[in-house]
C-alpha cells in the first residue's frame, strides 16, 4: 500500500503537472499521514534543514554564478568565433564549432539548460544565416548542450556524490571529462555526416593572423575551465572552493576586464542566480525527505532482492539501469531523480561491485538524454523557444542526434575505464 503511494502517487502527480518538488513534497507528506496517523512537523523540518546544511552543494549557486556571468556581453560570442575558426573549415563547419563551443562552455557552468540558452541565441543565429536549416541547428545546438552536465564542473555530479554519500566530489567531476569529449566526438561525427549529405557551407582554411587574433580575444575566457579543472585535479581547491574561484574569475572578467555589465546589471544576475539556487535546494530539501520514507519502507533491499530473483550478470543489471534512467529522464527532473534514487541503487552498486564513480556518470548521462526527450525535456523546451519553431518540429530534428548519444552511453556502460581511468590516475 505504501510502496504504491510512492511511486504511482508521485507518477500520477508528474502527469497532472505539479512541479518536482510539489509531487514529491505532497507525497511524501501522505506517507507520513499513512504511516503515523498525523504529520510529525519536527521530522519534516529535520529532515528537510539538515539536507540543505551541506558544504558541498555551496558549488551550485558559484557554479550558476560563473555561468550567468560568462553567458552575459560578448564572452559566449568570443568564445564560438574562436571554435569557429578553429574547426569552422571542416564540411558543416558552424556545427561543429557548436559542439565545440559547448564543450568549453560545459567546463564554466555545468548546465546544460544554461548552455541552450545563453551559447543557443548565438550559434542558432549564425548556422542560420550561413545557410544551415534552422531545425537542424536547433537539434545540434539542444544535443551539444547535453555535454555541459558531463564535463566538470557539473551540477548534476555534486549531486549525485552528495546523495551517494561515500563518493569523491573531485573524482566524479574529473571521472567526466573523459566521456564528454567522446559525446562531442560523437556529435562532430553525425554533424560531419549531414553536412556532406545536404552539402551545408564550410568557411576557408583560417590564416595564421584570424587564428592569433580571435585565440586573443577568447584568451581569458578560455582560461576559466583551465583554471577549474586544473585546480581540481592538481588538488589546489577542492569543488566546492573551485567552483568561488570560477565566479569570482568571472565577476573579475566581466566587471572589470570587459567592462559589460555594471553593477546594476550584476545584482539582476544575483537575483537570477538566487532564485535558480532556491529552485535547486527546494528540490533537493523534499528529495531528501522523500528518500529518508523511502529508506525506512526497505524499499532498497527489496528493489535489489527482486533483481537478483532475475539476474546477478553485473552487465545485465547495468543495462536495466540505464533503460529505467532513459524512461526516468522524460519524466523527473534532473536533480530530484538523483536525490531519490541513488540512495535506493547505492546498495545493489555495492552489493555487485560497481564503481560507484563510473555509476554516477553513467546516471548523470541517461539523465541528460532524457533532457532531450518530452514531456519534461527542458533542452528541448529551452532550445525551440530559442530557435523561435514549435516543439514538434525540435522533436523531429533532435530524434537522429539520440544514436550517438547512446552509443556514448553503452560504450560507458560496456567500458568502465573510461570513467575510471582519469581519476584513479591523478587522485589514485
Amino acid at each position: 500500500m505504501i510502496i504504491a503511494v510512492f511511486l504511482i502517487g508521485l507518477v500520477a502527480l508528474f502527469l497532472l503537472g505539479f512541479g518536482a518538488p510539489y509531487a514529491i513534497g505532497l507525497v511524501a507528506i501522505l506517507v507520513l499521514i499513512l504511516t503515523r496517523g498525523s504529520i510529525p512537523y519536527d521530522v519534516v523540518a529535520t529532515k528537510m534543514a539538515f539536507s540543505a546544511n551541506n558544504f558541498t552543494l555551496l558549488a551550485i549557486p558559484f557554479f550558476l554564478l560563473a555561468g550567468k556571468l560568462m553567458n552575459t556581453g560578448s564572452i559566449t560570442k568570443r568564445i564560438f568565433k574562436f571554435c569557429n575558426t578553429m574547426v569552422g573549415w571542416v564540411p558543416g563547419g558552424l556545427g561543429h564549432a557548436n559542439v565545440l563551443a559547448s564543450i568549453v562552455f560545459a567546463g564554466m557552468s555545468g548546465s546544460a539548460v544554461a548552455d541552450a540558452a545563453g551559447l543557443g541565441t548565438i550559434e542558432i543565429e549564425a548556422m542560420s544565416n550561413e545557410g544551415f536549416d534552422k531545425d537542424f541547428s536547433a537539434a545540434v545546438t539542444a544535443a551539444s548542450s547535453t555535454i555541459g552536465p558531463i564535463i566538470p564542473p557539473s551540477i548534476p555530479l555534486i549531486v549525485f556524490g552528495v546523495s551517494a554519500g561515500n563518493v569523491s566530489i573531485a573524482k566524479l567531476l574529473i571521472g567526466g571529462l573523459i566521456p564528454g569529449l567522446l559525446v562531442g566526438i560523437s556529435l562532430c561525427i553525425m554533424v560531419y555526416y549531414y553536412s556532406v549529405k545536404r552539402n551545408y557551407p564550410k568557411r576557408k582554411f583560417p590564416k595564421k593572423y584570424e587564428i592569433w587574433t580571435d585565440f586573443k580575444q577568447a584568451f581569458f575566457p578560455l582560461l576559466t575551465p583551465i583554471i577549474l579543472i586544473g585546480g581540481i585535479m592538481t588538488g589546489i581547491f577542492t569543488p566546492t572552493e573551485g567552483a568561488a574561484v570560477a565566479s569570482l574569475y568571472a565577476f573579475i572578467l566581466t566587471m572589470f576586464v570587459y567592462r559589460e555589465i555594471t553593477w546594476k546589471d550584476f545584482f539582476v544576475v544575483l537575483r537570477d542566480v538566487g532564485k535558480d539556487t532556491a529552485s535547486v535546494m527546494f528540490i533537493v530539501c523534499a528529495s531528501s525527505l522523500y528518500g529518508y520514507l523511502l529508506t525506512r519502507t526497505q524499499l532498497p533491499v527489496m528493489l535489489m532482492n527482486a533483481i537478483f530473483v532475475v539476474t546477478q550478470n553485473k552487465v545485465i543489471i547495468l543495462l536495466l539501469l540505464n533503460v529505467f534512467f532513459l524512461i526516468i529522464g522524460c519524466f523527473m527532473e534532473t536533480n530530484a531523480a538523483l536525490i531519490i534514487l541513488v540512495p535506493i541503487l547505492a546498495p545493489l552498486a555495492s552489493a555487485l561491485g560497481i564503481d560507484m564513480l563510473h555509476m554516477g556518470v553513467m546516471i548523470v548521462l541517461n539523465l541528460m538524454i532524457g533532457l532531450l526527450t518530452p514531456p519534461v525535456g527542458m533542452c528541448l523546451y529551452a532550445t525551440a523557444k530559442v530557435a523561435h519553431i514549435s516543439l514538434d518540429r525540435m522533436i523531429k530534428a533532435t530524434a537522429p542526434f539520440y544514436i550517438p548519444l547512446i552509443l556514448c552511453l553503452l560504450a560507458i556502460t560496456f567500458f568502465p575505464g573510461i570513467v575510471t581511468f582519469l581519476p584513479n590516475l591523478i587522485l589514485g
